[in-house]
């Protein structure tokens, strides 16, 4: 592993009322120890699992592109400072890495057209190909096959957003045949049972109070899933 540890300085945390800080399970999770080449983080939408990872990324100094600020109506000031309070514990010091979250995707395309502009050469590492004139799904997978075959640590935040079930398939057997090879570390939150299925991967639930390691047909992403594909009609209301 690259990343070996990332300890939670809890007891430092400015204040425990304000979001992402309020979040129990940030307050009483001390330490996440990475031992396999694949980590999922997996939750329901607001449990911090997100959250944990933006901030894993910013301690990592890997860059989060943004679309331009807009107006709010309300700011939280201590939103994006949960890094300040993560340490980190490296198996031979900081690796390069990247960050992806699928709301995000298409300003890093735009830009990437925009610099191949002056250097078309820089598409090369991206499939050979302008991001901008693939479906949504095609250009993930050409980032996710050029990207990962680099050395480095990689947070993917619910990539599975744009990518159909057979896409999906695809990105699992990537992270089974990279991760392995000692290359790639990748740390994923998402809800793809698909996804999750990766052989040899730690699954961590947010939906504890405190970070919890569970299998994988014990989640209830699995049982949803499978009960539904069973049953389907015993979830549609009458």
């Amino acid at each position: 592993m690259h990343l070996k540890e990332v300890e939670l300085l809890n007891d430092k945390y400015p204040e425990v009322e304000t979001y992402p800080f309020d979040l129990p399970l940030l307050r009483q999770t001390e330490r996440i120890n990475f031992t396999t080449p694949v980590t999922f983080f997996v939750g329901e939408n607001g449990s911090g699992k997100s959250t944990l990872l933006e901030a894993l990324a910013r301690r990592c100094g890997i860059h989060i592109w943004r679309n331009q600020e807009r107006g709010r109506c309300e700011y939280n000031v201590h939103e994006d400072k949960l890094h300040h309070f993560l340490k980190l514990r490296w198996s031979d010091g900081p690796v390069p890495g990247a960050f992806f979250a699928s709301q995000i995707f298409h300003h890093f395309s735009q830009a990437l057209d925009e610099w191949a502009s002056a250097d078309p050469g820089i598409l090369k590492y991206f499939g050979g190909h302008s991001l901008m004139t693939l479906s949504h799904g095609q250009s993930l997978m050409a980032f996710f096959n050029s990207r990962f075959e680099r050395q480095g640590i990689y947070l993917l935040d619910e990539p599975e957003t744009a990518l159909s079930p057979r896409r999906q398939i695809e990105l699992l057997n990537l992270l089974h045949r990279l991760g392995p090879a000692g290359q790639a570390q990748f740390i994923i939150a998402t809800h793809s049972p698909i996804l999750l299925a990766c052989p040899g991967a730690r699954i961590f639930s947010f939906d504890c109070t405190k970070l919890t390691e569970v299998r994988y047909k014990e989640l209830e992403h699995y049982c949803l899933y499978r009960d539904f594909l069973n049953r389907p009609g015993d979830y549609i209301e009458s």
